[in-house]
């Protein structure tokens, strides 16, 4: 079933039959049954993916058959030193297996999902020695995946060519459970830390979503996966490189609409352009800031002279 619906994907050759304005750099939305692409923008184009490389993180070790409720403990080998991204997990936590691979999903906790490729059978390297047959077993001949986390931007991948990721991992019932869970209370060390799903349309009266992945790095923008139900129509979307999560919930909402034949948010666009006009002007004030601290700087440290 799996074969097929990807061999559907990779022969499907229908253009999208409505122009949609995208705030996304790159976009894609197919639908299963019919394996036809209903929506798209640039969708063949080779960007970086951020943390939508968990999807196929979790997907090579639940492949591996590993005991879920072995115990994993976080080690500085874990912690961000690409980035330097914060996380709420600290070196020393000690957490079943199925807990990591749920905060490295639903949370995309980068120390979590360093942590799974780090304890995988065999190390690290195994773990991509792993990850690059599965690119093979997909077909994804445009994606190149580094690391575990996403944190490297040469993690790199179509929308195309994820949608046939999204697709493959939608077989996978821990996936689709712990990438759709709204929130939870996690036990770090005799504290129990609340953690919430990074993609807010989760659990959102009027969407049915059946697995989500969020992803952001200033390489890649803010990207967004989602296989959901929509006017009867089962569709997996790919959003890449949208500018904010405003521009990407605005994306995906009309999507939705799109599917349902409802008018699009003809607001979405105004909103996303009042917010970077605030971050402009933001940006503009910190640098007429920095101007004056270096003339006041400068000012102090010419030499003194004494009147006659």
């Amino acid at each position: 079933m799996l074969k097929k619906t990807l061999l559907a994907l990779f022969l499907s050759s229908a253009s999208a039959a409505f122009a949609m304005p995208f705030h996304s750099q790159h976009a894609i939305v197919y639908e299963e049954g019919s394996g036809k692409v209903l929506l798209e923008k640039d969708s063949h184009a080779v960007v970086s993916i951020a943390s939508l490389t968990k999807l196929m993180t979790a997907m090579v070790v639940l492949d591996a058959k590993l005991d879920m409720q072995q115990s994993i403990d976080i080690a500085d080998a874990d912690v961000d030193v690409v980035k330097h991204s914060s996380s709420r997990v600290p070196v020393g936590a000690l957490l079943p297996r199925a807990t990591v691979l749920q905060l490295a999903l639903m949370s995309s906790d980068n120390r979590a999902a360093a942590a799974l490729a780090r304890t995988y059978p065999g190390g690290r390297e195994a773990f991509l020695a792993a990850v690059r047959q599965k690119l093979q077993v997909l077909d994804m001949r445009q994606t190149v995946i580094e690391e575990p986390t996403g944190l490297s931007p040469h993690n790199r991948s179509t929308a195309s060519d994820l949608v046939k990721m999204t697709t493959a991992a939608s077989y996978y019932p821990d996936i689709a459970r712990l990438s759709t869970n709204t929130e939870d209370e996690v036990d770090l060390n005799g504290n129990m830390v609340h953690f919430r799903n990074t993609n807010r349309l989760v659990g959102k009266q009027d969407w049915d979503i059946q697995l989500s992945k969020t992803g952001y790095t200033r390489e890649a923008g803010r990207c967004l996966i989602m296989r959901m139900k929509a006017a009867g129509k089962q569709v997996v979307l790919v959003l890449l490189n949208a500018s904010d999560s405003m521009a990407r919930m605005a994306d995906a909402e009309n999507i939705l609409r799109h599917l349902e034949g409802r008018e699009l948010v003809a607001m979405a666009s105004a909103k996303v352009a009042k917010v970077a006009k605030r971050t402009t002007e933001a940006k503009a004030t910190l640098r007429g800031k920095r101007k004056l601290h270096n003339t006041k700087m400068a000012d102090q440290r010419q030499p003194k002279h004494r009147r006659a």
